[in-house]
């Protein structure tokens, strides 16, 4: 039994790359309980998922990990990788159970990348690159050579990467960001060049505490220094939504 857990448009991706590769599905799991069909397929309840082989067709990186870990807990369900066959993927680079490439995707020499990832349509990730589990590349973003990204963090569309960057997890990186210097983890930034808007989960305030500095260092060393006393660094609309989901998922 092969089936997909998650009936949305990233799942619509996901069916036409494995009916490319000639793997039939059999069914789509989703907790949606007024969806009965998907595609051609039938729908079932989550918690009715059949052993099997699945991919988790799911686009955000919260609730892929939440899938897996229900999954991982049953027991009896293994994890498939899909790869559209117009992607160029190195013999040598590795690719984690779970994870999906799309159409026109370069995967270069000695990429890694971890489990239950998505490296979206037109994406590059460049020779030795380290891609952690959960994350989500988005298309037609850029990584350079040996670039590293922590687990469950999200590279937003059209991102550029220079070589040699390292991003840590849960961090949020906004479509048509150009990455020059090395970034934490748990923090929303965006532009060119790439800067740190927000932290999330929001740190707690208390009164008394003394600011955490927090340091970034570039490709050439050389820190900035900027404080985590307070979110965001400064005031924007997609900081504050992007801050609500992560907290509530």
């Amino acid at each position: 039994m092969f089936f997909l857990y998650g009936a949305g448009g990233h799942a619509k991706v996901v069916l036409d790359i494995l009916h490319a590769q000639g793997i039939s599905v059999d069914c789509v799991c989703d907790d949606n309980p007024e969806l009965r069909e998907f595609c051609g397929l039938p729908v079932i309840r989550g918690t009715e998922a059949p052993a099997g082989t699945a991919i988790i067709s799911v686009g955000k990186n919260e609730i892929r990990q939440k899938i897996a870990a229900f999954l991982r807990e049953r027991g009896n369900v293994k994890f498939a990788t899909a790869v559209h066959p117009s992607a160029i993927v190195s013999p040598s680079a590795r690719i984690g159970a779970g994870t999906v490439i799309m159409p026109e995707v370069v995967i270069n020499a000695g990429a890694e990348i971890g489990e239950h990832s998505i490296v979206n349509s037109g994406a590059s990730v460049d020779h030795d690159c380290r891609i952690g589990d959960l994350v989500h590349v988005a298309p037609h973003a850029t990584l350079c050579g040996n670039v590293s990204v922590g687990s469950e963090t999200w590279i937003g569309a059209g991102t550029t990467i220079i070589q040699g960057i390292s991003i840590g997890k849960n961090a949020y990186i906004g479509a048509g960001s150009v990455v020059v210097k090395n970034l934490p983890e748990n923090i929303l930034a965006y532009g060119n060049p790439c800067k740190a808007q927000a932290f999330y989960p929001p740190p707690i305030r208390r009164e008394g505490c003394q600011k955490r500095k927090i340091r970034t260092s570039g490709s050439d060393n050389s820190p900035t220094e900027f404080f985590q006393n307070s979110v965001p660094l400064k005031t924007h609309s997609l900081c504050v939504r992007l801050i609500r989901e992560r907290s509530a998922a």
